[in-house]
């Protein structure tokens, strides 16, 4: 399969496909490693531009939430992670108070995200 552009969902599945077989192959070769982030950049490419979930009504404190719940954390494990009082991780997801930059470093640095994702 020649990497070129998607420009359908069955072209969209069939190069989710070879990725899919890709990576679950074991140990590639430089080509293959080459012809699979192709091939992913193209589904990215393809998927924001016709399959793009609108994230405009989602605040910062919604994504701080849908994280810490993926990774089975609470709010004290919040309050533990930014090093601040136990108290302090159930008012800042009530929005009781704010998070502070520093805050915002700690998180993104943890979640492997980007700062702005926490704010509205």
């Amino acid at each position: 399969m020649p990497p070129r552009a998607i420009m359908d969902d069955v072209q969209n599945e069939n190069s989710i496909e070879m990725i899919d077989r890709l990576m679950g192959s074991g140990e590639l070769s430089a080509g293959q490693r080459v012809y699979l982030e192709t091939l992913v950049q193209l589904v990215e490419a393809y998927e924001a531009r016709h399959h793009a979930i609108d994230t405009s009504d989602l605040r910062g404190i919604d994504s701080l939430k849908h994280l810490l719940d993926e990774h089975g954390m609470s709010a004290s494990d919040l309050a533990r992670l930014l090093g601040v009082h136990p108290s302090m991780g159930s008012k800042l997801l009530k929005a009781d108070r704010s998070l502070t930059v520093k805050h915002l470093r700690a998180l993104a640095s943890h979640f492997g995200v980007s700062p702005g994702l926490f704010l509205d």
